[in-house]
């Protein structure tokens, strides 16, 4: 299984009122899980920088992992930046 990073930014006008935020992330993960059923979910992060939330996510085909960043942008009104980790121990192993 390969593992990426999915940076999202909420754009300013996803939602009016903070309290509907948890209805949006509801329907983004179902949605997820109904249409990408092979993406593993590994965590999920809400953070105080450059980006709103990170996920991590596991999956064999990179196409599963663009279709979920898809629905991130449609349903949740976010910019998203997806990257492909490489377990450190890995790279190190590689090198």
């Amino acid at each position: 299984m390969n593992t990426f990073i999915i940076l999202s930014r909420l754009s300013p006008d996803a939602f009016d009122d903070y309290a509907n935020f948890r209805h949006m992330a509801e329907r983004v993960s179902a949605r997820i899980q109904q249409d990408c059923p092979n993406v593993r979910w590994k965590d999920s992060y809400a953070t105080l920088g450059r980006f709103d939330v990170i996920d991590v996510v596991e999956a064999e085909d990179p196409k599963e992992v663009e279709k979920v960043a898809m629905i991130i942008r449609a349903l949740g009104h976010s910019t998203t930046e997806t990257l492909v980790a490489t377990p450190w121990k890995e790279f190190l192993a590689s090198l």
